[in-house]
């Protein structure tokens, strides 16, 4: 019996495509560190297992969000580094602190407390200064850089290690991107006249095919790292897909005409239909945005139609004129090479990274 047989759904992880994938950008920014993103699940492919996928990839570090996610980076017993990207509660530095992870600072506040930590535990405290060039959610403000690295460098317990900040419109706004770009590059250029820092981070996925940075020496890999990117560009045919989501045929029934189908009666069927039942709904991630947007799944080598609405555990498709029979057991492909990320996105009204991230911890991944 195969380890998927007995599942209602499940993911299938490539870790040779998300490494590829790696090297894909490696290969265009040659002279850029890597930091690789796996926060929220990896964008739903499995922390821990992309995690170890990578570990022997010579990424600088792993981007996280939260210190539960950087412990689990620690537990899953990981060399490369992790970052925390955003602000931490002043409850959380120091665990920070004993663990020497990397981490934002945004303010003098954050900066003094984590000096005092360093000085506590006899331990440098490796930080990152963000800036804000625009986002608007963390970060020193421009008029807020002058002195900031002569006063940083008197706290003797923190290592300046890096200096970064967030684009917030790249794929959509070209100018502002532009004038993000200056600012940052005025940012290292403020920052760095008397002390050189090792680590420069401005462009996520959305940047770094179609950007240039000069000022800075390492990107952050978002969607890139799983197949996707946000902006037209000429490497993107090299970009492998990284999941398939599967799930299972669980009932074939045929429902005559003028009948409902699922909650609501959104859709009724005007004909003897053969509706098969498929275990997957919401609560697995398949978004219930999807719901009368003419979805659809890949069953027995045929596309077939999602009926009504998605619920939570299940969804109904029309599988009348498959040339093959449907039987329960039948695995049915929900996302994957035939019914990809871009299609549920459009259907969806949403973004790709929504796709991705809601699919649920009860739907296992396997990595192959």
């Amino acid at each position: 019996m195969s380890s998927t047989s007995l599942l209602r759904a499940w993911a299938q992880i490539d870790t040779d495509a998300i490494r590829h994938n790696l090297n894909v950008v490696r290969r265009v920014m040659a002279d850029h560190a890597m930091m690789a993103i796996i926060k929220a699940e990896a964008y739903g492919h499995g922390l821990e297992g992309v995690a170890r996928a990578l570990d022997d990839e010579d990424c600088a570090f792993y981007g996280v969000a939260t210190i539960a996610e950087a412990a689990r980076v620690r537990d899953a017993h990981c060399k490369t580094v992790p970052f925390i990207l955003g602000p931490c509660f002043p409850e959380e530095r120091e665990v920070i602190v004993q663990n020497g992870w990397r981490t934002a600072v945004a303010s003098m506040e954050e900066a003094e407390h984590f000096n005092s930590l360093g000085q506590l535990y006899g331990k440098p405290v490796h930080v990152h200064i963000c800036v804000d060039t625009g986002m608007g959610r963390s970060g020193f403000l421009p008029t807020e850089l002058h002195g900031l690295t002569e006063r940083l460098r008197q706290l003797p317990h923190l290592h300046l290690e890096g200096i970064f900040s967030h684009l917030s419109a790249a794929s959509e706004d070209i100018t502002f991107t532009h004038q993000q770009i200056d600012s940052f590059k005025e940012a290292v250029n403020e920052l760095s006249a008397t002390y050189a820092y090792e680590y420069r981070h401005l462009c996520s996925s959305a940047a770094m095919f179609n950007y240039k940075v000069p000022s800075a020496n390492m990107v952050r890999l978002g969607r890139l790292l799983y197949g996707y990117s946000p902006m037209p560009s000429p490497y993107n045919k090299e970009l492998k897909p990284t999941m398939t989501l599967f799930s299972r045929v669980t009932i074939v029934r045929t429902l005559p005409g003028n009948h409902g189908v699922s909650y609501n009666h959104c859709y009724i069927t005007k004909y003897s239909t053969r509706v098969a039942t498929i275990g997957i709904g919401y609560a697995d991630g398949y978004l219930q945005y999807l719901s009368n947007k003419g979805s659809r799944v890949y069953v027995n080598g045929q596309y077939c139609p999602v009926l009504g609405r998605i619920t939570m555990d299940q969804i109904m498709v029309d599988v009348s004129y498959l040339e093959q029979e449907v039987r329960p057991g039948d695995v049915v492909e929900i996302m994957g090479p035939h019914v990809s990320w871009e299609e549920l996105t459009v259907r969806a009204g949403t973004i790709p990274s929504n796709v991705l991230t809601s699919i649920s911890a009860r739907v296992p991944r396997i990595y192959v």
